[in-house]
């Protein structure tokens, strides 16, 4: 089997087990903050900071149309939380504002690794809105990359019910990391182990020896422009093809070859793979492994047998698996209209990671509640502006008018209301899942 397929099913951002309980902190009343210029003109930016520690930002437009976007950022990022990182995600999903959505992010209450305790800080962020402004008349769940695993896991735990009272409207997930926990980490773990077979630097033959699937032992203080410094000694990465030398292209080659991964990905999948692998093993699962290349054939290299014979193997433990699928696993049973939007050459989160996510939810047998398009991008991080109003629009018009949208109506839709925003890409038919 080509291991290059298993990039697939093998996604990109998932989340952990149970971690240890967070000292409270004291509450920080929301003030006035600058916005972000892409904003807008006359909105209005407040941030504040929950009793778990986690800060948020807020942004109300002067045009508000009395609807709220609740997001979840991607990352895991792996700093302390600070005050002001909500603006970034705010800054690059401003087009919503400018539209006349108010909007709402949270930092989480720490960094690294944890879906179902981002998706707690993300719904303490609604909550936090409404007692500050209101109950809008709508309110709209949106994840970004590993904030999509976020979403839905929020979706599924705190979307309310018909009894008590909705908390969310409708969920827009883009390029997300719907895919479960489980299935999600995979690749990066055989990327450490095919990279250190051909590269033998991290660690290198000098330094004490560890398990690759923890990603660094908590004592090592390598940075990460050290980490780049030996992939770029290993594999020329960061120079030209013409001044790499012959055993680096090779390398590289086969390395890229093997897992599927792009060149110009190569460093950040690594970086993940080595720090998040460390957050996400030996402080939230508890040191156990839920990794496994114990059966996996690689192929695609010079030399397959050669590798497949030298390359470190582990077997995962059944408590690193139970512990991480606990923590971000979905089960499906969505209950609010769902719109997933996927750059069809996502090189960050496959697309590969929606058929997964469509399995789930007709599993559940909620099929009639999801939605999924797909554009024709290669980016991850931001796509079209147009591609996104057209989906939160759609979700819109299938909340109001209670009628499924059709995934290939929405280039259509997109050339006839949202042109002006930029490209509409999306693929007609979508492909299928």
């Amino acid at each position: 089997m080509k291991f290059a397929a298993l990039l697939l099913a093998g996604l990109f951002l998932a989340s952990t087990g149970a971690s240890a309980p967070q000292a409270r902190t004291m509450e920080r009343a929301p003030r006035s903050i600058p916005c972000p210029l892409s904003a807008g003109q006359g909105t209005r930016c407040v941030s504040g900071q929950d009793s778990n520690g986690a800060w948020y930002v807020a942004a109300i437009p002067p045009n508000w149309n009395h609807r709220l976007i609740v997001h979840a950022h991607g990352g895991p990022r792996t700093g302390k939380p600070e005050a002001a990182d909500p603006l970034e995600d705010l800054d690059r999903f401003s087009v919503m504002v400018r539209h006349g959505y108010a909007w709402i992010g949270s930092s989480y209450r720490r960094g690294g690794y944890g879906v179902r305790m981002a998706a707690e800080d993300v719904d303490n962020s609604r909550k936090a809105f409404w007692a500050r402004f209101g109950r809008p008349e709508r309110t709209l769940l949106h994840g970004q990359s590993w904030g999509g695993n976020v979403a839905a896991m929020a979706s599924e735990l705190y979307a309310g019910d018909a009894t008590t009272g909705w908390n969310y409207d409708g969920v827009l997930i883009t390029n997300g990391v719907v895919s479960g926990g489980t299935r999600a980490y995979p690749f990066r773990a055989h990327l450490r182990a095919v990279y250190q077979y051909y590269c033998g630097n991290h660690p290198a033959a000098d330094e004490p020896a560890y398990p690759l699937w923890q990603g660094l032992p908590l004592d090592n203080r390598m940075t990460r422009a050290e980490l780049r410094q030996r992939i770029q000694a290993c594999t020329g990465v960061d120079s030209p093809a013409a001044d790499r030398t012959p055993q680096q292209a090779a390398r590289l080659r086969d390395i890229l070859a093997v897992t599927g991964v792009q060149e110009d990905q190569l460093v950040s999948h690594m970086g993940w793979a080595t720090y998040l692998f460390r957050d996400m093993v030996l402080r939230r699962l508890g040191g156990h492994n839920p990794f496994d290349n114990s059966t996996t054939i690689y192929s695609g290299s010079a030399d397959d047998a050669a590798l497949n014979a030298g390359v470190q193997r582990f077997t995962a433990d059944p408590e690193g698996v139970a512990r991480l699928a606990h923590d971000a696993d979905l089960t499906g049973r969505i209950t609010r209209p769902t719109v997933t939007l996927h750059a069809l050459h996502d090189p960050t989160v496959s697309f590969g990671a929606e058929a997964l996510y469509a399995a789930t939810v007709a599993a559940a047998g909620r099929s009639d509640l999801l939605v999924q398009a797909a554009t024709d991008e290669d980016q991850h991080s931001k796509l079209s502006d147009a591609g996104y109003m057209t989906a939160l629009d759609s979700l819109e018009a299938w909340i109001d008018s209670g009628e499924t949208p059709d995934p290939t109506r929405f280039q259509a839709r997109c050339e006839a209301l949202w042109a002006s925003l930029g490209p509409c890409l999306f693929i007609t038919p979508p492909p299928t899942l």
